[in-house]
């Protein structure tokens, strides 16, 4: 089995640029809204992070911490944003060790519990996460919001 490096977008802010162009490329959303959250996070105005696993400098799974994932709750608050990993890399844990690499850094800083919206059902229940009722988003259909204290 191949090691795999997990790290926090702060361990290696030479690579920023890359990884916002890889979330940007990963769900659409502009990587200049991604560049904003992690300068944000790099410049310590927040400590809503982004995490990333490398194979070698190949970015092969990430996701971030954002206030709001695009629904109308804004009291549920911070949100896990962008989980995702290259389909090559898949079915090796690699989300779930980021999940709990967030979940572990976000509660040392006593930031608890964090929310998530997504459409899955059974993969995040797997690391912890509860499913705690539907939200609104930009789809016309409710999602999934999930929650880990």
């Amino acid at each position: 089995m191949r090691k795999y490096k997990y790290i926090t977008l702060r361990q290696r802010p030479e690579i920023k640029d890359k990884a916002a162009q890889w979330f940007h490329e990963k769900w659409g959303v502009p990587a200049e809204a991604y560049l904003e959250c992690m300068d944000s996070y790099l410049n310590g105005d927040t400590e809503y992070g982004w995490y990333l696993c490398l194979d070698g400098d190949k970015i092969i799974g990430g996701l971030g911490v954002i206030e709001n994932d695009f629904h109308e709750r804004k009291d549920l608050s911070p949100n896990v944003c962008a989980v995702y990993t290259e389909d090559d890399y898949r079915k090796q844990g690699i989300a779930g060790k980021l999940l709990d690499m967030v979940t572990e850094d976000m509660r040392s800083k006593g930031i608890t519990p964090l929310y998530l919206v997504s459409d899955h059902i059974g993969f995040y229940e797997k690391y912890g996460w509860k499913f705690l009722c539907m939200v609104q988003g930009g789809d016309p259909e409710p999602t999934r919001m999930y929650v880990h204290y």
